[in-house]
């Protein structure tokens, strides 16, 4: 039981210390921008915490472990303005580029706010769009007409070489030689009657 009202105790003092020293909050707004090149870009770093001066960092992701964020340094594109807070509680980037598609953080205090991704486009060219569309079409059109080229060259080819190949081996026609000389043979053998034709009509022998 004593330990029991003991643990309620320190609960209780916890809760009145915290109640009396809040931990300042850190919150940026707005938390995601999406614009196209050469915009201005602004992002405020908002917190509970007064008259302390507001650092800003970016990184690639925002799982990036806190030491490899990069800091940020006014210079042409980026400026840093006050509030009636906290100095340099907001982040101006002029023309942005593509370059600055990151995460941005703000610190105040060693406490990070949840950062702000950027992401830069970069403007559509409507009439260039349409040409590289029908550009586009031109070449599916073009590629399947030399395909379709390619297949009836490859099939005619075939086609030729399947004749050249049954030329080759075609049964050549078998000449007769005496082929509209047939002799009549009168009913008789061919041999025995050739003394019919060989003798001239009308003439007698010299015995007789």
């Amino acid at each position: 039981m004593r330990w029991l009202l003991a643990g309620c105790c320190g609960l209780a003092l916890i809760s009145i210390s915290a109640a009396l020293n809040p931990a300042p909050k850190v919150n940026q707004k707005p938390r995601f921008y999406g614009v196209k090149t050469k915009h201005n870009v602004g992002i405020y770093c908002l917190s509970t915490e007064k008259h302390s001066e507001v650092e800003w960092y970016r990184a690639d992701k925002y799982d990036v472990n806190a030491t490899l964020r990069e800091k940020i340094k006014a210079e042409k594109r980026f400026a840093f303005h006050d509030s009636h807070l906290n100095p340099n509680s907001f982040l101006l980037i002029r023309e942005v580029v593509i370059e600055d598609s990151k995460v941005y953080f703000c610190k105040l205090n060693n406490t990070w706010g949840p950062g702000t991704e950027l992401q830069v486009v970069r403007p559509i060219d409507v009439p260039q769009a349409e040409y590289r569309s029908k550009m586009k079409d031109a070449l599916i059109i073009l590629q399947g007409l030399i395909l379709a080229m390619c297949i009836a060259a490859f099939v005619l080819r075939r086609r030729q070489q399947m004749d050249k190949k049954d030329c080759i081996y075609e049964e050549p026609e078998i000449d007769h030689i005496y082929e509209g000389l047939a002799i009549e043979t009168c009913e008789g053998g061919l041999y025995e009657e050739l003394t019919v034709y060989a003798e001239a009509e009308g003439t007698e022998a010299p015995w007789e």
